[in-house]
């Protein structure tokens, strides 16, 4: 089958400190493919270069057959992101946001207003597009926020996150939307979580990441089989470590970092 998305010994230096150690891997279209990781493992620092927020060190990454670091504009509209942290405009209305994303995207003025019905009725959220953002629930928030990455169509949908301080009723609900799009629409999904379980019941492929470089992949069950564990939990824990993690870097550094990311931006 086809990939959709081709990472090739992709690597982030930040001055001495190597954040992401020539990592490889494919993911096929239409699928749903689990990028996991603890924290400070580099999970976050690969999500940033694959979405183009981020340039790499060195290596290579093609989207729908782009190469990311020369076809940057061909490569962003072939996906859609959902971050973690929330990005919507609260003083406007989930319609209104979804127009202002429509025009980033240049999505043409005659389609716009049939895409974006079409996005919403996928979450639910049709009949609830007057409303203020800031008046929306957390789970709803959510559910936009995959809406308007939706609105110009595009081939993969990264969501880093995605049900994250949410209740596990919309949790569900959430995760019947992404699933129904990646099995009525073909859209491959690309996702980051700390609910292995949630890995566990949706990815057809995992790849773990710790210190930079990816330590195992494969499917649930090739991974449960080759760790000898009864679960994704339990088989990252055996790869990862159980002790607590909040940061493997040290204060100093991650300003350093942050100074880099943002000329990195520029």
């Amino acid at each position: 089958m086809q990939n959709i998305l081709s990472v090739k010994s992709l690597t982030k230096k930040f001055d001495d400190f190597t954040a992401v150690k020539g990592i490889s891997f494919d993911v096929e279209t239409g699928s749903i493919f689990a990028f996991l990781g603890p924290n400070g493992a580099g999970k976050s620092t690969t999500i940033k270069m694959l979405t183009t927020v981020l340039k790499p060190t060195s290596g290579e990454i093609r989207i729908n057959g782009f190469n990311a670091l020369k076809e940057q504009d061909e490569a962003r509209a072939s996906f859609g992101i959902v971050f973690q942290d929330r990005s919507l405009d609260e003083e406007l209305t989930a319609y209104e946001n979804m127009v202002y994303h429509a025009v980033i995207y240049k999505v043409p003025r005659k389609e716009r207003e049939k895409r974006i019905q079409q996005a919403l009725e996928i979450v639910g959220l049709w009949n609830r597009r007057e409303g203020y953002v800031k008046n929306y629930s957390g789970g709803m928030k959510r559910r936009l926020e995959i809406a308007r990455a939706l609105v110009h169509y595009p081939k993969i949908l990264f969501l880093d996150e995605p049900t994250v301080g949410l209740d596990p009723q919309t949790r569900n609900s959430i995760w019947s939307h992404i699933k129904s799009l990646n099995k009525e629409k073909g859209m491959t999904i690309f996702l980051t979580t700390h609910y292995m379980e949630e890995a566990e019941a949706v990815a057809d492929r995992i790849a773990i990441i710790d210190h930079g470089n990816i330590i195992e992949s494969g499917t649930v069950e090739e991974i449960k089989k080759r760790t000898e564990t009864e679960s994704l939990e339990e088989a990252f824990l055996k790869l990862t470590g159980r002790d607590i993690r909040d940061d493997n870097l040290p204060e100093n550094k991650v300003r350093t970092i942050r100074g880099m990311r943002r000329r990195d931006r520029n």
